[in-house]
Parts: structure tokens; sequence; C-alpha cells
């Protein structure tokens, strides 16, 4: 399941999700609420919109339609939602996350799936360095976990854009892949 960050759409993932395919798995991508074609109930604020509930009614979507298991990628805005979405599941119904540029809103020594974060050393936002916060909330989560730091600045579903594009997609393959 991909969940995009606040500048993009379920459009955004098209080549990521191509070759998640490719790779043998079955791919869903969302629109949040009020993004691309989705209009949803509405929310004057997309970011204080419960949007966890957009990635688990995506996640009971596949598991209701045969998946035997389910793992999230979100970037940045559906990082957070990916992450918020495993503390509110139930175990075991998000196998893995995969957190791009972002970590759970929530407190995320309650995910409940085993977690890769993959962030840009340089990646920053108008509050500043985006890596101390992400990599507080990677401390604090259970094992099994990875964290992935890159070069550069890229935030999230641009590091798709940069050269480690295809470095980004074979981390999220192999940790997909793990048994």
């Amino acid at each position: 399941m991909l969940a995009h960050g606040g500048r993009f759409n379920k459009e955004s993932w098209e080549k990521q999700a191509r070759t998640l395919a490719s790779a043998g798995f079955r791919v869903l991508a969302l629109d949040f609420r009020g993004y691309g074609k989705s209009r949803g109930p509405g929310q004057s604020d997309v970011l204080s919109a419960p949007l966890h509930l957009d990635v688990l009614a995506a996640v009971r979507y596949l598991r209701k339609t045969g998946a035997k298991s389910v793992s999230v990628v979100g970037g940045s805005m559906g990082a957070g939602a990916a992450g918020d979405a495993s503390i509110a599941s139930r175990p075991g119904e998000i196998e893995r996350l995969v957190l791009l540029g972002g970590s759970p809103n929530g407190p995320a020594e309650k995910l409940k799936s085993c977690s890769l974060f993959i962030v840009a050393r340089e990646d920053s936002s108008a509050d500043g360095p985006r890596l101390p916060k992400i990599q507080e909330q990677y401390e604090k989560a259970p094992e099994p976990k990875a964290l992935i730091i890159l070069h550069g600045s890229a935030h999230a579903q641009y590091l798709f854009q940069t050269d480690q594009g295809e470095r980004v997609m074979r981390e999220i393959l192999h940790f997909l892949s793990a048994k």
C-alpha cells in the first residue's frame, strides 16, 4: 500500500508501483481525502485530518480481498499516517512499514510493524532539519527496525528523483521481501 506525501497524490507512485508489481507485489496507491480524485469527508485542515484511518481502510480492503500480508510505504505526510495506522492497527495487520522522510505522529514505541526509516541527512522543513526527530522516533520504535540515512537534502518521495532513487527502491524491495 502506497501513501503519498502532501505535495503528491496516488499517481506520484506510478513508477514505484510498477517496480513493486514487477517484483510480484500486489500494489494499491491511495489518494488521501481531499487529494487527487478523492473527495472524502473533507477537512478544513488536512494536517489535522485522521489520515491514518484512510491507510487502515486501504489495509483492511487489501486483507478482505485476499492479501495474506500487507505492508505500507509512506512518504512524509503519508509516512506519519502509515506510522499512526500501525499504532492503531490490530497486531499483525500491517506487517512492514517503510517511512520515507517521516515518522509516526504518535508514540513510535507503539508501532506494531517491522519498520524501515529512510531519510536524507540534509532534509529540512521550515522548522529545521528533519533527521533529529526521525532519529528520535526511530530509537523509540520496537525491533525489528532499520534506519538508512542518505546523502543530500531530498525529502520523502523526491528521493526517487535523485541519483539515489534506484538505491532507495532496492532497499525497499529488499526490506519488503525479507523473510
